[in-house]
């Protein structure tokens, strides 16, 4: 089993090229497909904090449909939009990229450079 995970889309180029690159260095991570598998609620909430973000709001993706339909530029708190990143898991940012108890977002996909270097 890898030590890494990647949540991948592989329509999205940024995923693709991240997965590329993790491949180039020897890695094959564990793939998730998030849209067909989504999350739960509390392995986004360890996300964030593998992450180390503020909020879940900085690993949304506040250009799809969805999160205009939902109305979401309105700030609600991270216990309201953790159950919408798991029923819509369009709205996670991708690919994110784990290894261990770290994280990063695979945009661009030099970023998981940080944690092939650790």
């Amino acid at each position: 089993m890898s030590n890494y995970i990647i949540y991948h889309n592989p329509r999205c180029s940024k995923s693709r090229e991240t997965l590329a690159l993790l491949q180039e260095h020897g890695i094959e991570p564990e793939v998730i497909l998030y849209l067909d598998t989504p999350p739960s609620i509390e392995a986004l909430a360890e996300l964030a904090t593998k992450l180390n973000v503020e909020s879940v709001h900085d690993f949304i993706r506040d250009k799809e449909a969805i999160y205009k339909e939902l109305d979401l530029d309105d700030l609600m708190s991270d216990e309201e939009l953790l159950p919408l990143m798991n029923e819509y898991p369009k709205l996670i940012e991708r690919p994110i990229v784990v290894k261990g108890d770290k994280a990063v977002i695979g945009r661009p996909p030099e970023n998981v450079l940080s944690l092939i270097n650790q």
